[in-house]
């Protein structure tokens, strides 16, 4: 299973692929979610998809996201 951290706008990516990615809204705001976004390359916020265990397999940063592209990017990633 395919894990997008998402805003609440594409959450919808879970019933788009069911069965195969789980969505989670992280608020990137959190001191606790600073180490995170640092090591992601985010100056604020962004887009990330992961892998279950926890592997990038994909992002964009803050003001790049481009919803559209998350989604051909899940459609690749679950296509096997």
């Amino acid at each position: 299973m395919i894990c997008a951290k998402l805003k609440p706008a594409v959450s919808g990516f879970a019933q788009e692929f069911p069965g195969k990615v789980a969505a989670e809204n992280v608020d990137a705001t959190t001191p606790e979610a600073a180490p995170a976004v640092k090591d992601l390359g985010f100056q604020s916020h962004g887009l990330v998809i992961r892998s279950a265990d926890g592997k990038v397999l994909w992002k964009q940063p803050d003001h790049t996201v481009k919803i559209e592209d998350a989604r051909e990017e899940l459609r690749r990633l679950t296509a096997s």
